[in-house]
C-alpha cells in the first residue's frame, strides 16, 4: 500500500529543510573562508594642509586647484615688506649692541691704565709718609735732647699728617678705579646679553622672512585652495591642501570575525567601483590596534542592562603594489572592494622591504 503525502506536509517539510540549510550557511564561521572581502573600504592618503607661519597680505598665488606640484615648488607668497623692516631693525640692534660692547671694552682697557696710575700714586704716598714719619722721629728726638727746636718738630708732624692724608686720598682713588672696572665689566656682560638678544631677533626675523614664501613640503595635487591675492592671512589659517596621490593606500574595515586569518603581507585583489572590470593588486600592510567605536569621542557604554551584541569592525591598511598603471586613476575617497587571500601564509622573506616594519597602525 503506497502512502500518499499530503501537499501541505510536503510544503512544510520543504520549508524546514530550507530553514535548516539557511541556518547552517549563515552560521558557518566566516573566518574559515579562504578569501575575506568587505565593501567598507576607501582610498586614502595622508594629505598635508598648508598654513602660513607669518601673518600678512598674500601677494602671489602660484597654483590652482587640481594642479600637481613637486616638493619644493613655490605655492603662495606673502608680502615681505614688513618682514624686511623687522630684519633691518634687528640688524640695527646688533650694530648698536656691538658698538656698546666695543665702547665698554675700550673703557675697561683704559681703566687698567687708571688703576696702574692710582697704584703708583699710592706707592709714592707710602714712600712720602714713610719719610715724613722718619723725619718726625728724628726731630722729636732732637727736641727732647735740646738739639732741635719745637717748631721743627711741629713742622715734621704737619708733614706726616699731610702725607697720611695724601695716602688716604690715593687709596680711595685706587679703590674707586677698581670699583669702576667692576661696574664696566658688569655693563659689558649686559651688553653681551643685549647682543645675543639682538642676534636672536635677527634669526627670528630671517626665519619669518623665509616663511613668507610657502613651498610644497611634499609632492602632490592641490585641492581646497582658499588663498587669494590681496587676502590677509593669520598664522595657522589653512590656505590649501596637498594630496600625495603617489602615496595613496586603502583603508578597509573588516568585521572582527574576519580577522582570524588576516596577516601582514597577504595578497589582496582590489575592485574599484569607479573602474569596473579592473582589479588592482596590493598587500596587507598593517592591522589597526582598535575598532572605530572604541576610539570615538563618546564611547558606547552597555551598563544599562539592555545589551545587544554588535559585531565590531577594525581597520586594515592595504598598500598598493607599485607599477600598476591603473592605480594612477585612483582618487582619495573612492569606494573599493578588497579581497584578502587568507590562504596564503605571510613570511618575512616574502614581504617587500616597504612592509618589513609594518604593524605601526593605520594613522601613518
Amino acid at each position: 500500500m503506497v502512502m500518499r503525502i499530503r501537499p501541505a506536509y510536503a510544503i512544510g517539510l520543504l520549508a524546514v529543510i530550507t530553514l535548516v540549510g539557511a541556518f547552517v550557511v549563515l552560521n558557518r564561521h566566516e573566518s574559515s573562508a579562504d578569501s575575506q572581502t568587505t565593501d567598507d573600504a576607501y582610498v586614502k592618503a595622508d594629505f598635508t594642509v598648508i598654513v602660513p607661519e607669518v601673518a600678512g597680505v598674500i601677494t602671489h598665488v602660484l597654483v590652482e586647484d587640481n594642479q600637481p606640484v613637486r616638493a619644493g615648488e613655490p605655492l603662495v607668497r606673502i608680502d615681505q615688506r614688513r618682514l624686511r623692516i623687522e630684519l633691518d631693525a634687528a640688524n640695527a640692534g646688533i650694530a648698536r649692541a656691538q658698538a656698546n660692547m666695543d665702547s665698554l671694552n675700550s673703557q675697561i682697557s683704559r681703566q687698567q691704565s687708571v688703576i696702574a696710575q692710582a697704584q703708583a700714586a699710592v706707592n709714592a704716598s707710602n714712600a712720602t709718609l714713610k719719610l715724613a714719619k722718619a723725619d718726625l722721629q728724628r726731630f722729636t728726638n732732637l727736641a727732647r735732647d735740646g738739639s732741635g727746636t719745637v717748631q721743627a718738630q711741629q713742622q715734621a708732624e704737619a708733614q706726616t699728617d699731610v702725607a697720611q692724608a695724601a695716602l688716604a686720598r690715593d687709596l680711595a682713588g685706587l679703590n674707586s678705579a677698581k670699583q669702576q672696572t667692576a661696574i664696566l665689566k658688569a655693563a659689558l656682560e649686559e651688553a653681551q646679553a643685549a647682543l645675543a638678544s639682538a642676534q636672536a631677533e635677527k634669526s627670528a626675523a630671517e626665519l619669518n622672512l623665509s616663511h613668507a614664501d610657502l613651498v610644497a613640503p611634499v609632492s602632490g595635487v592641490v585641492t581646497q585652495r582658499r588663498a587669494r591675492v590681496g587676502g590677509y592671512v593669520h598664522v595657522g589659517d589653512p590656505l590649501l591642501t596637498l594630496v600625495p596621490l603617489d602615496a595613496i593606500y586603502i583603508e578597509a574595515s573588516f568585521r572582527e570575525t574576519q580577522l582570524a586569518r588576516i596577516q601582514v603581507g597577504q595578497p589582496v585583489s582590489i575592485a574599484v567601483d569607479a573602474l569596473p572590470g579592473i582589479a588592482l593588486k596590493g598587500q596587507v600592510a598593517s592591522l589597526g590596534p582598535a575598532s572605530g567605536v572604541s576610539l570615538s569621542a563618546i564611547p558606547s557604554h552597555n551598563a544599562t542592562g539592555n545589551f545587544t551584541k554588535i559585531v565590531q569592525r577594525l581597520p586594515v591598511r592595504i598598500q598598493l603594489q607599485e607599477g600598476q598603471q591603473d592605480a594612477q586613476r585612483l582618487r582619495v575617497g573612492m569606494s573599493v572592494r578588497p579581497s584578502v587571500n587568507v590562504s596564503t601564509v605571510s613570511s618575512a622573506e616574502s614581504q617587500p622591504q616597504a612592509l618589513a616594519g609594518a604593524q605601526a597602525g593605520i594613522g601613518g
